[in-house]
C-alpha cells in the first residue's frame, strides 16, 4: 500500500474530509481533518479512522499509522 492509497481510502469512507498521507511500506503518517470530529475527543476521532483502515492493517498492508486529526475549525487556525 502506498500514501496515495491511504489517502484514497480514509477520503472515500470518511465525509467530506481532507486527508494529507505520507510514507512508504506499511508506515504511514496522516493528517484528518473532518466535521466528523466536531464534539469528539482525540481518542474517539482515532478509533473512527481506524475502523476504516482496519482491514489494512490486518492483511499487513499497513504496519503503523501515526495520525493527527483535526475538525476544519481547528485545521485553519493552524
Amino acid at each position: 500500500m502506498n500514501a496515495n492509497e491511504v489517502k484514497q481510502l480514509l477520503e472515500t469512507a470518511l465525509k467530506d474530509c481532507q486527508v494529507i498521507a505520507e510514507g512508504e511500506g506499511c508506515n504511514f503518517q496522516v493528517v484528518v481533518v473532518s466535521r466528523e470530529f466536531e464534539g469528539l475527543m482525540t481518542v474517539k476521532r482515532q478509533q473512527l479512522v481506524y475502523a476504516h483502515l482496519q482491514e489494512a492493517i490486518a492483511s499487513g498492508a499497513i504496519h503503523a499509522v501515526t495520525m493527527k486529526t483535526y475538525t476544519p475549525s481547528q485545521y485553519s487556525q493552524l
